[in-house]
């Protein structure tokens, strides 16, 4: 595809909702680099966001995520970032994105969530007696927040990872600012 990306494309939403393997997807097609801030963090730290989350808690892992954040942002070349789905519910975190790049809400419904985290153990905001109505709770606490993404796409059970990256560079198309094709 001959697209030039003018802002760093900010993937946000739920955990389960595609962030990475979409933002994968979508930076091979666009030919730009993909960063996770998740993996940033980890590879910061030197330990497991768990790990982080268990021996300095959530508000020093929030912390390390916002300067994290920042500094992949303020870089001169233009990618896609995933970031951890607590990110956006810091209006900094939010402030920022929209000065260095766009948000994008990957928008997914909870029975879609579940079916893709239930499995996984490396959800410590999961490790709870119920992680359902955890998930769910999450969900609705955050969903406004998400809501107030620069542009949103709709995730659906039947979408493979490559319809999802078509579904995104399709609204970021929409945006000649973002993506100038």
């Amino acid at each position: 595809m001959a697209a030039t990306l003018r802002k760093t494309v900010v993937l946000v939403g739920m955990m389960g909702s595609g962030k990475t393997a979409v933002g994968t997807a979508v930076a091979r097609r666009l030919g730009v680099p993909f960063l996770d801030s998740d993996a940033e963090i980890v590879k910061a730290a030197q330990m497991e966001i768990a790990d982080i989350f268990a021996r300095d808690g959530e508000a020093f892992f929030r912390a390390r995520e916002s300067e994290v954040l920042a500094r992949l942002l303020r870089q001169d070349r233009k990618g896609i970032l995933s970031t951890g789905g607590g990110a956006f519910m810091a209006e900094r975190n939010r402030t920022v994105i929209a000065r260095f790049g766009v948000s994008v809400w990957l928008k997914a419904d909870l029975a879609l969530l579940w079916n893709r985290v239930r499995h996984k153990d490396t959800r410590p905001l999961l490790r709870t007696p119920d992680p359902k109505a955890t998930l769910a709770a999450l969900a609705a606490t955050r969903e406004p927040v998400y809501a107030l993404a620069d542009l949103t796409v709709e995730a659906r059970p039947e979408y493979s990872v490559d319809d999802m990256a078509a579904r995104v560079i399709e609204t970021l198309a929409t945006r000649p600012d973002v993506l100038e094709t």
